[in-house]
């Protein structure tokens, strides 16, 4: 289970397993119930295939072991966090999972323990007008609502790490809605029905012998299992707080107090980095990379207690050497504080508080196209402006299709030239994405140089230079007026690459890196080593010709 899905110890996977256990347990029972919107006899029908599923020794363990591991790892999870601030969908997640038992407990006591213990029939009619005349059936029903969206958020948080997810997100939103919608009206259809025929006491005295209507005593005996299950559930969940708060207490015994300048003074327990003390006491600290070491803005001035402190790893002082930072500078998401401490945030958050998230910046791994016409400026020389501009905007016309159709678009134009990025799910497609771009590209370059012939024009030359690498996807500029653009090493390498194609006097570079990615590179490939300007570490690349038929090329190359 090495997919991204499956990540983490075995009480996260365990928590993943049992979850989808009862949400797909829940999905049909729903789906069940619904059935009487229908008819009748259709929701009989399925709810004797589930009881012959459901209520097999086999799965029945499966499904109440799924229960038993769910709400106890729920609860140790909660009785072992270290402080109890969480996201919003967190604690609606937690609060919703605290209140299914309330009502699931009475849900299992009158269906499957008083089937076990009193042989009561507990179809889904027989529930339905049990609970119809009182506020039983919207306590059911509320139930119903809160173990489904409980359930949802769930599933949200385990499949959004995965690619597809935010595709198909808007459609299983309105499957989501549906579900209940549809259970709910089953409920109400069936109620009515049930409540009509009940009435009659010619067709009552049937149907409650067809149940085995319990008798008050034993109703009175239900009613009493259900309440100690609910007391059960009660000194389950103080036990879980006062867990929590023992723990809380000994962690405060090793506590350590961190003053922060222009800022609050706070106790914390040790082993937590500063980033996650600061976030923990709501402490505002800036950290754009998520607390990861991937930047330097959550840097602090340790002005008491730096010769305390670790000293850095060899990441944390790259950081730190790449802006020059003092001897008492640190990176705040790096550091575990043992000992008090005096720090000042070097950049306080308060001056980007009206951001959007996108300016925060995003880290991804994908190709990038530079562009460019050759010997535009002899081309233009004496040219009229409005000439010029048909020009350019006939080029692109030309190209830039292409580009959008494989998957890429176009972050910014450069005059005669643009600069494209191919932001895939992945760098493999992200690297497809654009050979195949360059190959159409050129494919577009060779009809559009046909019609300036058949016009009496020269055709138009162009260099390419596809590269593929980390870059930083952001919103640059004051705020309220600041476009997405690209950053990092690999856009200037990028540049450089097809600076060199007018050097070799070729229509494309590829670098090694785009073809590995792409899973092209071979080693009978004729890469070249260069040496670019303004790039610390020596770029393999594939000189190109023509980007027509490059990826037939390459496949040939490879077989």
């Amino acid at each position: 289970m090495s997919s991204v899905l499956w990540r983490g110890n075995w009480q996260t996977r365990a928590r993943i397993i049992s979850g989808l256990v009862l949400f797909t347990y829940a999905f049909f029972h729903f789906i069940n119930i619904g059935l009487g919107l229908l008819s009748p006899a259709l929701m009989d029908q399925m709810q004797d295939g589930m009881t012959a599923v459901v209520r097999n020794p086999i799965m029945s363990t499966v499904l109440y072991a799924s229960l038993s591991v769910h709400a106890g790892l729920a609860l140790a999870k909660l009785a072992n966090r270290r402080n109890l601030r969480m996201p919003f969908s967190e604690i609606l997640q937690v609060t919703l999972g605290l209140i299914i038992p309330l009502q699931l407990l009475a849900h299992l006591v009158q269906t499957r323990y008083a089937h076990e213990v009193f042989g009561v029939n507990d179809e889904l009619s027989y529930l339905i007008i049990l609970m119809w005349p009182n506020d039983s059936i919207w306590k059911q029903s509320l139930l119903m609502l809160v173990v489904w969206v409980h359930g949802c958020i769930g599933l949200h948080f385990w499949l959004r790490l995965t690619t597809w997810w935010r595709t198909a997100f808007p459609y299983l939103i309105g499957l989501a809605v549906l579900v209940p919608a549809f259970g709910l009206a089953g409920v109400l259809t069936e109620g009515r029905r049930m409540f009509s025929i009940f009435i009659d006491p010619e067709q009552r005295a049937p149907l409650m012998e067809h149940y085995n209507w319990p008798s008050s005593e034993t109703f009175q005996a239900l009613f009493e299992t259900t309440t100690q299950s609910t007391r059960l559930f009660w000194a389950l969940l103080l036990l879980t707080l006062f867990t929590y708060g023992v723990r809380k207490l000994l962690r405060r015994r090793k506590s350590i107090r961190i003053r922060y300048v222009d800022g609050p003074e706070v106790t914390s327990e040790k082993g937590m980095t500063l980033l996650e003390i600061s976030q923990a006491n709501g402490i505002p600290h800036t950290a754009l990379c998520g607390g990861r070491g991937r930047c330097t803005t959550c840097r602090v001035q340790v002005e008491h207690g730096i010769d305390l402190l670790h000293p850095p790893s060899d990441a944390e002082l790259r950081s730190l050497r790449a802006v020059n930072a003092g001897p008492d500078t640190r990176l705040a998401c790096q550091i575990r504080p043992t000992h008090p401490a005096t720090v000042f945030r070097v950049f306080r958050p308060e001056g980007g508080r009206h951001r959007a998230h996108a300016s925060q910046g995003q880290e991804r791994q994908l190709a990038i196209l530079f562009l460019d016409m050759r010997g535009f400026t002899a081309r233009t020389t004496g040219q009229l402006p409005y000439d010029v501009v048909f020009l350019l905007n006939r080029f692109f016309d030309a190209i830039v299709p292409q580009i959008i159709k494989a998957g890429g678009v176009v972050d910014k134009y450069l005059g005669d030239g643009l600069l494209a990025v191919f932001e895939t799910r992945d760098a493999e497609s992200s690297a497809k994405a654009g050979l195949q771009a360059t190959a159409a590209i050129s494919d577009a370059l060779v009809q559009f140089n046909k019609t300036l012939e058949s016009e009496g024009s020269q055709p138009v030359k162009i260099g390419m230079g596809l590269h593929l690498g980390n870059l930083v996807l952001g919103e640059i500029g004051a705020a309220g007026n600041a476009p997405r653009t690209l950053i990092g090493d690999t856009v200037n390498a990028a540049s450089r690459l097809e600076s060199e194609t007018k050097r070799l006097g070729v229509e494309l570079l590829v670098s090694a890196q785009v073809l590995e990615a792409a899973q092209l590179i071979d080693d009978d490939l004729p890469l070249q080593e260069f040496t670019l300007r303004g790039v610390s570490e020596p770029i393999f690349a594939l000189p190109c010709p023509s980007g027509t038929r490059l990826i037939d090329d390459l496949n040939k190359a490879k077989m």
